[in-house]
């Protein structure tokens, strides 16, 4: 007995073909059912009780295709590629073949060629890559996995925002989160100044590759090589690593699901729908949470370490940029002059450097040696134009100001007067 190699096709068209020879089946429904009309089917029918299921069997199969390519072709083709692009994909040998060799061969041709001579493998043949699992750290505080997750935690009660969460890797407990308007760099240094506070130094940090843990620019002119997050942490001598993809660290990709799955629901029941009551809803939130999720750490010692006493926290975790004070006393820092109090200790710091202290809460500092300087702000925010370029970290007094003056606009279009600057002038003068 002679077995027949069939394919999914032809094996349905015999399984009809048997119901219509034994009367199970109409011609008609056989028809419906394949999607033919009825003189194919009669054709069918009748080879099949003449040859049996074999005449089902298409007779090109095993023959070659009338496009195929001479083998001269193939072997001239397979020459190049052996001589000059062996360890090149498919399509990058396809386009040197043509631009340099003026061979022109179609891509998939090249890769099934490739294929059957070993010089590339199929990706449903490849192996599957292997992501082996990394033992959690013995004490708290070795690694604290840091992330953030923008999402509509409030559903449609309130805007979308972002959850910074700081995970101690030994236990999987979150140590410390907070609802922000936006992942930015004075967002982090705000949260992770509040965690040193709290739990003190951990070892390191351990973050995904975002600008504001890493410089990712090869080429960046200037600066030491670190961004102002990895500057404070410095600072305090707390390393920061950063994974080379999301699997890396699983232990906060892992949380954020369950935190979307449980947290935004125990918000809609507490009817939550404003950053200030989330973060005030946090905490019993997040011991209820790491009670049911949390792990004991293989050791009981904790790797926190205190703060040191000479430490100033709030300027560690501030904006730092330098500055060259001019020969009037004044210097520029995002887009506004500053002008200092003329005294016997600003006098002589002409063609100095000085340093400008932006700290999260908004307010602003120019410091020379550890001592501060007196000063004042030149027009700040008054002229914000329309599609005016403006910081990330300065959007937020930008808009407020913003709203203010369509505010004040508003009052004075309806009473028909001309626009006073009225409480603008607020914003005039600052010392520090």
């Amino acid at each position: 007995m002679a077995v027949v190699s069939m394919s999914d096709k032809e094996f349905s068209r015999l399984d009809v073909l048997l119901d219509v020879a034994a009367g199970r089946m109409s011609v008609r429904e056989a028809c419906a059912l394949l999607g033919m009309g009825r003189r194919q089917a009669f054709r069918l029918l009748a080879g099949f009780r003449a040859d049996g299921g074999a005449s089902l069997i298409s007779k090109r199969r095993g023959r070659p295709s009338n496009n195929r390519l001479p083998d001269a072709v193939r072997d001239l083709t397979m020459g190049l590629v052996k001589a000059h692009y062996a360890d090149f994909g498919p399509t990058l040998a396809c386009e040197k073949l043509a631009a340099l060799h003026d061979c022109r061969v179609s891509r998939e041709t090249l890769r099934k060629w490739m294929i059957e001579d070993g010089l590339w493998i199929d990706r449903r043949r490849r192996l599957p890559s292997v992501h082996q699992p990394r033992n959690r750290r013995e004490r708290t505080g070795e690694l604290i996995q840091i992330d953030g997750s923008k999402h509509f935690w409030f559903e449609n009660r309130g805007p979308q925002c972002t959850l910074i969460v700081y995970i101690d890797d030994a236990t999987s407990r979150i140590l410390h989160a907070a609802f922000v308007p936006s992942e930015s760099t004075l967002d982090n240094l705000r949260e992770t100044r509040a965690y040193v506070e709290q739990h003190g130094r951990p070892i390191a940090f351990y973050s995904d590759k975002h600008a504001i843990f890493r410089v990712n620019k090869r080429d960046a002119a200037g600066g030491d090589g670190m961004t102002q997050f990895g500057r404070a942490l410095h600072e305090l001598n707390i390393d920061i690593l950063c994974a080379n993809s999301a699997p890396a660290k699983g232990r906060v990709e892992r949380s954020f699901g369950t935190l979307q799955d449980r947290l935004v629901r125990e918000l809609r029941l507490a009817n939550v729908a404003t950053l200030e009551a989330a973060n005030a809803f946090l905490p019993g939130f997040l011991e209820a949470h790491n009670a049911r999720f949390g792990k004991p750490p293989f050791a009981a010692a904790d790797a926190h370490r205190p703060l040191q006493e000479n430490v100033a926290i709030e300027d560690v975790f501030a904006w730092k940029e330098e500055r060259t004070v001019s020969n009037n006393l004044t210097l520029q820092y995002d887009k506004i002059l500053f002008i200092l109090e003329p005294n016997e200790v600003t006098r002589p710091l002409a063609r100095k450097r000085v340093t400008v202290f932006d700290y999260p809460d908004g307010r602003l500092a120019i410091s020379h040696q550890g001592r501060d300087l007196p000063y004042r702000m030149f027009d700040r925010l008054q002229q914000v134009d329309q599609a005016a370029i403006v910081e990330n970290k300065r959007l937020g007094p930008v808009l407020a100001y913003v709203a203010e003056r369509q505010k004040e606009l508003d009052m004075a279009r309806s009473k028909k007067a001309p626009r006073r600057r009225g409480q603008a002038e607020r914003h005039m003068f600052k010392v520090g």
